[in-house]
């Protein structure tokens, strides 16, 4: 692979932004490349810094250190009126005295490009975004998932070599924001412009990206596939990010190859957990353990698994293709367990039965203390 090929598409280097001297870093020495056509997501907690890197990538705010390159070009002294990145807004922005049609249009027109070329652009979103008939109604007219549509076509009708989406499916209700993540991600294959997304949901980050940064405090946590980063969690703060997750306090007791045997108080036993790195004797780690990985019995004994904790169901979330069960252990530790509802009736404990929590080496994973 020669170094035309390599370089990424997007380049972020040690960026730093603050908003006040002397004040935190908003954005604290953020570095990441983002391969071109990529769906790429900032995941992250409110104040994390994603918004701000954001809008640094689009121009609205100036770093105080670091670069931004674009298809290898830097963007210092570029504005963001003549960056080839555009940027779909939370709130869509759409004008209300415009019909679809003419809201996809306004970029074009601005830029005074000839009719017949802004008409064929525009008629081609209409139809890439499923909006052909609704073309000549006003956004007073549309539903919520068909405004944002618009504003998607909108984004990619001049089409940039970025586009930037600010928590793109906020404003939408539960199903239509699941319905249109796959609508999102079957518009960005065809088109195959990069797409970096900037939310807070975690599913929704998961579902759709094919990489993922987590940021916290302003710096960049964990970057990887959806599944690196669910499965293999760099941090405490990651493996609690990402979904629900159960962590045992302990100290290191020794370890035969890869098992590794973890004496937690929390849990009330010795885990034993498959690592294959090095881990110092008597440190302090976490075990981190999926609810969905752990499997509940009736009773107590009988699990066949190298890991076997007895304890008392306290409450039940019944969520429709799953429960989700809270069982304290003898010593008050309440570990969550996500059981999939696979018969139409029965089979549901109750609060106050006892139960079995079982799971193999392989399911958990050591985090080593922060």
């Amino acid at each position: 692979m020669n170094s035309a090929e390599a370089r990424p598409h997007l380049r972020i280097e040690r960026l730093v932004k603050r908003f006040a001297p002397g004040a935190a870093p908003a954005v604290d020495q953020v570095s990441l490349d983002v391969a071109e056509g990529a769906f790429f997501a900032l995941l992250g907690p409110s104040g994390c810094g994603k918004t701000t890197l954001l809008r640094l990538l689009a121009g609205f705010e100036r770093p105080d250190e670091g670069r931004i390159l674009i298809a290898g070009d830097d963007m210092a002294q570029v504005p963001p009126y003549r960056r080839p990145v555009n940027m779909m807004f939370q709130s869509y922005a759409l004008f209300p005295h415009m019909s679809a049609a003419e809201n996809i249009a306004f970029g074009l027109k601005q830029e005074k490009r000839p009719r017949r070329e802004t008409d064929e652009r525009v008629r081609a979103m209409l139809e890439l975004v499923k909006l052909t008939r609704l073309a000549e109604r006003r956004p007073s007219q549309l539903s919520g998932g068909e405004r944002q549509r618009v504003a998607l076509a909108r984004a990619l009708v001049k089409e940039p070599k970025l586009l930037l989406l600010d928590e793109p499916l906020t404003a939408l209700d539960r199903k239509l924001r699941e319905e249109t993540r796959h609508e999102l991600v079957r518009i960005q294959q065809r088109v195959g412009i990069t797409f970096l997304m900037v939310t807070h949901d975690q599913e929704e980050a998961m579902s759709m990206a094919t990489r993922v940064a987590v940021m916290r405090e302003g710096r960049i946590a964990q970057i990887g596939t959806p599944h690196e980063v669910y499965e293999s969690p760099s941090s405490r703060f990651v493996a609690d990010f990402l979904g629900a997750v159960n962590l045992f306090t302990g100290r290191v007791a020794g370890h035969e190859g890869s098992l590794w045997r973890i004496d937690s108080d929390e849990a009330g036993a010795t885990l034993v957990v498959a690592h294959y790195g090095a881990l110092a004797e008597g440190s302090e780690v976490a075990v981190a353990v999926r609810p969905e990985k752990i499997a509940l019995t009736p009773g107590n004994g009988g699990a066949n698994a190298r890991n076997v904790l007895a304890g008392t169901v306290e409450s039940i979330s019944y969520r429709g293709e799953a429960s989700t069960y809270r069982v304290a252990l003898p010593g008050g530790k309440l570990v969550r367990v996500t059981v999939p509802n696979r018969a139409r009736e029965g089979g549901e404990r109750a609060p106050g039965d006892r139960v079995t929590l079982a799971w193999d080496e392989d399911a958990a994973l050591v985090i080593e203390a922060p």
